[in-house]
Order: C-alpha cells, then sequence, then structure tokens
C-alpha cells in the first residue's frame, strides 16, 4: 500500500536525524549517558563510557531507522529503536525532576514526543502488510496438524475395521 511506502520513512527520518546527530554532537546527552551508565550499564557489564554510549545509541537509530525507512527487517529495526528509544526517554527527559518551569515544559514535550515515536514504531514493526503475522501462522499450523492427525487416526481405525474378520 502506499501509505505505509510513505508512513514507514516518514518516522523513520526522526531516528534517522537524531542517530547522525548523536554520532556528531554526542556532548549534550552524555549526562544522561552518564545516568545510564552508572545505572543500568554497570550492573549490566556493559562499557562505562558515556560517549561511547551516546555514539552507539547514534549509531542503533540510524542504522535500524534506515532499515525501517527501506521497509527492510522492519520488526528487528522496530524491537533496536525501541531498545534504543527507552533508556534515551527515560534518561534524558526526567521532566518530573526539572524544577524550572520552562525547562520543565521542554523536557516533558520531549518525553511525550517520544514516547508517540516509540507508538509509531510499535505499529510500524508490528504490521505485517496484509499478510498473518507469526503468531497467526503458529497457531494456524497447529490447528491444520490436528485436524490432519485426528484424520489419520480415523482412517487408521477405518483401514483396520475393514481387515477384521467380524
Amino acid at each position: 500500500m502506499v501509505f505505509r511506502k510513505l508512513a514507514r520513512p516518514l518516522l523513520a527520518s526522526a531516528f534517522i536525524t537524531r542517530g547522525v546527530d548523536a554520532l556528531q554532537h554526542p556532548g549534550t546527552r552524555i549526562p544522561a549517558a552518564q545516568k545510564f551508565s552508572e545505572s543500568v550499564a554497570e550492573p549490566l557489564g556493559l562499557p562505562q563510557d558515556p560517549e561511547l554510549l551516546v555514539r552507539v545509541n547514534g549509531a542503533v537509530m540510524a542504522g535500524a531507522g534506515a532499515l525501517l525507512a527501506l521497509g527492510k527487517m522492519p520488526r528487528l529495526a522496530g524491537v533496536a529503536l525501541t531498545l534504543s528509544l527507552v533508556p534515551a526517554t527515560l534518561f534524558e527527559h526526567r521532566f518530573w525532576e526539572e524544577s524550572d518551569a520552562e525547562v520543565k515544559a521542554a523536557e516533558k514535550k520531549q518525553f511525550f514526543g517520544n514516547l508517540g515515536l516509540l507508538g509509531g514504531v510499535l505499529l510500524a514493526s508490528l504490521d505485517t502488510a496484509g499478510a498473518p503475522g507469526l503468531a497467526w501462522r503458529t497457531k494456524n499450523a497447529a490447528h491444520v496438524a490436528s485436524l490432519e492427525s485426528q484424520l489419520a487416526a480415523k482412517n487408521a481405525a477405518s483401514a483396520l475395521s475393514d481387515k477384521l474378520p467380524f
């Protein structure tokens, strides 16, 4: 559908531009990455270099955004963008910690804007373009296998009863 071919690149553009910006200018994101590093990266054994974390996150956003824009591996791209966006949102836009009203309003706007992007990514990555999804195909295959085994059992019973002399 033409809308799908237009919608994915439009959504992906936000991630590509943010990712490229994080790669080129990591400085403003380093304090949030430091908080992430102390809270999450250190216990998980991830690198504790905040600038490296910002650049890796930027590369993930740009790369996964490009995949989403091209319609290549949209589910994998969606997972990567989700894993990239959630920590970035939670650690960069902590509006609840702000005391200045203007800063708080700006951070709140960014936070909820990111939630909107997250919703778009989830929709785009779950979109099957009209084809049945993996869950439906799995359930359907199990149902067909069950019907086939029931039919085979009936045929076997019928064949056996035809051979019995009584």
